[in-house]
C-alpha cells in the first residue's frame, strides 16, 4: 500500500533556542486598530500569514509580556509586541534520525528493508519526526541528495513489511519508471472478516478520495485504475487469510477493495475491521518483492515472514 494516512500525534514545537528568532516593536500608529496576526505581517512580511497564525495559537506571540492566543484580537497604541519565530515542523522533519531499520539486502545502489508496523515512511502532518525518511538520512550520506531520501514507494504506518529504496539518482529513475510501468512485483498477506464465497477473485475498481472523510479512500468513478487478485489461503472463526496481488499502487488499495467486499482487515477502523485474535493493527504485510536491478540487471527476489503479532493471528486462525 503507499502514501498513508497519518494517525494525528502531538507535535513538538521547541526546537533549541538558538535557533530562535526575537523580534520585537511598540504598537504605533501603522499597527494601531489592527488584527494581531496583520500586526505580525508588518513586523515578519517574509512569512506567511498562516504561519504567523500558527505561532499565535501556540503560545509564540505576547502583548506586554503577556501571551496572546487570539489572531483576529485588536492591538492598542503603545503596546508591546515580542514575536517568537520558531522553525516550523516541516523545516525540522528532513534530518537524520539513529533509528533501526531492518535491511534485508543493501548494494551499492539500493537497499531492500523490512518496514516494522508503526513506522510512518515520509515525514507528514501528525509525524514530522522517526519516520523512515529520517532512519534513511542516518543510514547513508548518500540519502541527503535524493529526493525523499530514495524513498520510491510507501507502505501505510501500520502495515509492515518490503520495500525497495534507492541510494543513487539512476537507481531511484529506473525504480520509479519500474514502478510505474508495472515491473515491480508485490506480493501481500493480510487477514480479513468473513470468509469469501469464492476461493480467489479479483477486485478492478477505481480509487480515489473518500469525498465524506478526508482519511479515508474509496471506489469512485473519477478515481484512478486499481486492480488486486485475491486467493484465500485460510478460513476460519469468521475470518480469513489472503494472498494479495497489485496490479497498481493506489493508496490503500488492499484495504479499500477488501472492504468493498464486505471483508475489511482485521483491526482496520477506517475501513469498518474490528480487533481480532489478539490483532489491534491492520493486518496487512508485504511479503513478498520481486523486481529487476535497476543498474546491475538480472532479477532480485525477495520474502520475509510476518512479525510476530500477524503470525499468532495467523496461527490461531489456522487452530
Amino acid at each position: 500500500m503507499v502514501d498513508p494516512l497519518s494517525d494525528p500525534a502531538t507535535e513538538d514545537d521547541g526546537p533549541d533556542d538558538e535557533q530562535h528568532e526575537w523580534r520585537e516593536r511598540e504598537v504605533d500608529a501603522a499597527l494601531q486598530g489592527l488584527r494581531l496576526d496583520k500586526a505580525l505581517v508588518l513586523m515578519a512580511g517574509e512569512f506567511s500569514r498562516n504561519y504567523l497564525q500558527g505561532l499565535i495559537e501556540r503560545g509564540h506571540v505576547r502583548l506586554d509580556g503577556q501571551v496572546a492566543r487570539t489572531a483576529s484580537r485588536g492591538v492598542r497604541l503603545g503596546q508591546r509586541i515580542r514575536l517568537e519565530l520558531v522553525p516550523t515542523a516541516e523545516s525540522r522533519a528532513f534530518k537524520p534520525e539513529a533509528l533501526p531499520i531492518t535491511v534485508v539486502f543493501e548494494d551499492e545502489h539500493l537497499i531492500v528493508l523490512d518496514k516494522p508496523a508503526g513506522m510512518v515512511v515520509h515525514p507528514a502532518a501528525g509525524n514530522w519526526s522517526g519516520t523512515l525518511l529520517n532512519a534513511l538520512l542516518a543510514h547513508h550520506a548518500g540519502a541527503a541528495r535524493l529526493p525523499r531520501a530514495g524513498i520510491v514507494h510507501r507502505l501505510d504506518k501500520d502495515t509492515s513489511g518490503l520495500m525497495v529504496v534507492a541510494k543513487t539518482l539512476p537507481a531511484m529513475t529506473a525504480l520509479v519508471r519500474a514502478i510505474a510501468a508495472r515491473e515491480v512485483s508485490r506480493h501481500y498477506l493480510a487477514l480479513a472478516h468473513g470468509v469469501p464465497k469464492e476461493a480467489s477473485f479479483t477486485v478492478d475498481a477505481p480509487i480515489g478520495r473518500d469525498p465524506r472523510s478526508r482519511v479515508r479512500m474509496a471506489i469512485v468513478a473519477s478515481g484512478k485504475p486499481a486492480r488486486t487478485d485475491f486467493e484465500v489461503l485460510v478460513a476460519g472463526h469468521g475470518a480469513c487469510a489472503l494472498r494479495c496481488t497489485l496490479h497498481s499502487g493506489r493508496t490503500h488499495q488492499i484495504r479499500v477493495h477488501l472492504a468493498s467486499r464486505g471483508h475489511p482487515l482485521l483491526a482496520d477502523a477506517v475501513y469498518g475491521g474490528t480487533p481480532l485474535l489478539g490483532l489491534e493493527r491492520q493486518a496487512l504485510h508485504a511479503a513478498r518483492l520481486r523486481f529487476t536491478h535497476p543498474v546491475l540487471g538480472g532479477e532480485l527476489a525477495f520474502e520475509q515472514a510476518p512479525p510476530a503479532d500477524l503470525a499468532a493471528a495467523w496461527h490461531a486462525l489456522q487452530g
